[in-house]
């Protein structure tokens, strides 16, 4: 016994098409979230996750900033340095080049999702 072919959605989403279209978003941008891969390919999140974590193998991993820590040596050579600029003669600061108009964007780590990115288990 065997069922007719219907029309209508697919039993499933997870075909190869669907799966090389979320290979190829994830190549493009490592950093998006599960929620804007499926407004780019309309298929459903549960889905999605699926193929990213068991067809693609790969897992969403947050990276971590680690402070650099000085040693006491390494403070006092960094004091000592920026005493000897302050008090030299030859006007330093004035022959800095200066700007106007400078954009600086401030990046916040704080968050580990924005931090968060897809990474295979080959992949540095």
């Amino acid at each position: 016994m065997s069922d007719k072919e219907r029309s209508g959605w697919p039993a499933t989403s997870r075909t190869e098409e669907n799966i090389a279209k979320i290979r190829q978003i994830v190549r493009e941008n490592r950093r998006l979230t599960v929620r804007s891969i499926v407004e780019q390919v309309n298929i459903d999140r549960e889905t999605v996750r699926k193929i990213l974590t068991e067809d693609l193998d790969i897992r969403k991993v947050c990276t971590k900033m680690v402070p650099k820590d000085l040693t006491e040596k390494k403070k006092q050579t960094r004091v000592a340095i920026c005493q000897d600029l302050l008090e030299r003669q030859d006007d330093i600061l004035g022959r800095v080049i200066k700007g106007d108009e400078t954009w600086v964007y401030q990046y916040d780590p704080a968050m580990k999702r924005q931090n968060a990115q897809w990474k295979t288990a080959n992949s540095p």
